[in-house]
Formats: C-alpha cells, structure tokens, sequence
C-alpha cells in the first residue's frame, strides 16, 4: 500500500507486477551420479573456503586492489524509506525512447482512492501525457513512468540516462558513410510495407523456451531424441538487389508465410 502524488492530490494505490517471467532454471548437476553441484565461496589469495560471516562487498579501484564497503555504511547512504511515488511531471509517450523502460506494474487504488484514481487516469487519458515520478524501491530510489492502459494505470520502472550505453565507441559503426542507391532503398520500403500489418503480440511467442520443456518432457519419458544440426545460418546476400527483389516476388507468389519459411 502506498500513495501516488501529484501536486497537492494523494492518491491511495498498491503495486503489483504485471509480467511473469517465462524462463526454464537449470540446476548444475555432475554427469556420472546426478548429484547437485554446490558452489563454495573461496579466497583467491590462500585458496581457504570462506564463510559468510568474513565476506564484505569491495570495489576496485585497480587491478586487484579493492575498498571494503560494509553493509551499514550503504545502509546510512540508502533513501529514506517511503511509500509515496512523487510526479514530478507531466510528458508525451512519444517523447520517451523504449530503450528507458524496465519492468512494468499494474497501479490500482488502495482503500478509498477509487475516485481520484479514476480522475487522474481520465485526466491522463483526455490529455494524452505520461506522468514521470521517483520511488522508493528495494532500497533504491527508481525513476519511473505511470501511463494509462485501458481502465488501469501501467507504472513502468526506468533506466536513468547515464544507465544507457552509448553506440560511440562500437567499432562496427564506424568508418565513412555507406551509400545508398536510390533505386535499393526505394525496393527495400516496397518490402517493408508489404510485410506491415498491425502489432499483436499474441502472434508472438517463445518458441525456444516451448522446445527446451518439449525436450525435458521427452527425455523424462525416455523417449529416443534425433540430433538435428542445430540452426541454420541465413544465407550470405552479397547482391542486396536481388535479395531484396527475390523477397518481394515471393510475397506476391506465396504470400508473407511463404517468405518466412524460407
């Protein structure tokens, strides 16, 4: 339970996660016995097993030369603990690069917030605006953005700018312009339009993780499992005309299905 506020209005919510993270844990296992593998925590200087009682958080400074840091001492750095998600402003979707959301939250009211939740969620909705705000959460101070999505609010934690890597530096993108024929460029729009189609992410889905449970499935069945080679890299397309002109004609033969099976 905590309180969202913007201006001199509280609004009484509560927060909970709106994603489930679909991922498959593996366990470290030794391949003779089965047997769980345990990790040991072990100086590097003498080689002793440690226990965690001795063990503190250190930043280096230089190749191998460390600053213990206690646990006390981040604690009396930490921000003051509060359940209030202060807005600090008022901004366009639009405005915000994708690459600055994190995780998301559904944000409903708490007791007796209905009504200004309600408000404000109208008021976002009517004016098209993302409210930008900082929270307290696990004991770090996060930036994060409330927008509306269909009758509820979305709070979306955020990456702080200097979280984000630069592309300067990616060797990969450097050197002179690359030059572009007008005649590609205008074949590669033509390809890109013809495989548009509205976004559903439903159509969408994790079909590595879906085979690795099959996999599990059928080796805890003792089913015989062939060994195929793997996937198969795309082919190289030194022409990029004809690839992109191939494309298009296996669209207007087959259709976009057709183009991705291939």
């Amino acid at each position: 339970m905590g309180t969202l506020s913007f201006g001199l209005v509280s609004v009484p919510v509560k927060l909970y996660s709106a994603v489930t993270r679909k991922t498959v844990h593996f366990h470290q296992i030794h391949t003779l016995d089965s047997g769980r593998i345990h990790q040991k925590h072990v100086c590097a200087l003498d080689g002793e097993e440690i226990p965690l009682g001795e063990i503190v958080k250190g930043y280096e400074i230089a190749p191998d030369r460390y600053v213990p840091v206690e646990a006390r001492e981040l604690a009396a750095l930490e921000p003051l603990f509060t359940r209030t998600i202060q807005v600090e402003d008022f901004v366009a979707l639009e405005e915000i690069d994708p690459i600055y959301f994190d995780h998301p939250y559904h944000l409903v009211p708490g007791l007796g917030g209905a009504h200004a939740y309600q408000l404000l969620l109208r008021a976002m909705s009517d004016t098209d605006k993302v409210a930008i705000g900082r929270m307290v959460m696990r004991s770090k101070e996060r930036l994060v953005a409330i927008r509306p999505r269909g009758e509820a609010l979305l709070m979306l934690t955020m990456n702080y700018g200097e979280e984000i890597k630069p592309t300067t530096g990616l060797r990969e993108l450097e050197g002179a312009p690359v030059e572009l024929d007008e005649r590609e460029l205008e074949v590669a729009r033509r390809l890109v339009a013809s495989i548009s189609e509205p976004f559903d992410i439903e159509k969408y889905r994790d079909t590595f993780r879906e085979a690795i449970l099959d996999l599990v499935d059928r080796k805890a069945a003792g089913e015989p499992l062939p060994l195929g080679s793997g996937a198969q890299p795309p082919p190289d397309s030194p022409d990029v005309m004809r690839a992109l002109e191939a494309s298009l004609e296996k669209l207007e033969q087959g259709g976009l299905e057709q183009l991705s099976a291939n």
